[in-house]
């Protein structure tokens, strides 16, 4: 059994899929979220800015904040943004929802997706 489970890491972390390590660090994550400020408050009841606030954003479905115009993309992308889905979104935001209004390139390294997936979770 722990071949088989093994073996499937293996897969997936040599395939090039986004596979962000679970055990993020929060403080990291923090730090990381820096670079998302300009767009994105993270404060509970905080404004919106050229992104919606990320209060609450792990397990919400995608544009569903209140009072945030989002792109008629991500207005049918119909995603629920669990880590997984935050770690390929985060990864290439434009290839997970073509024509979104997101500038942002993506974050290239796991470990940062991870932290930044991890302080996100926090915030609830």
């Amino acid at each position: 059994m722990k071949i088989a489970v093994a073996a499937a890491f293996l897969a997936i972390a040599f395939s090039g899929a986004a596979t962000a390590d679970p055990a993020g660090d929060v403080a990291k994550g923090e730090k990381v979220f820096q670079r998302c400020k300009a767009c994105h408050s993270a404060e509970k009841g905080g404004a919106d800015k050229v992104g919606p606030n990320l209060w609450g954003v792990v397990g919400r479905a995608s544009a569903t904040k209140d009072g945030f115009n989002y792109s008629p993309a991500m207005k049918a992308a119909a995603k629920t943004w669990d880590i997984a889905t935050l770690d390929v979104y985060l990864t290439n935001p434009r290839a997970l929802v073509p024509g979104n209004r997101m500038a942002f390139v993506g974050l290239p390294a796991a470990q940062d997706r991870a932290d930044v997936i991890a302080y996100l979770s926090t915030l609830k």
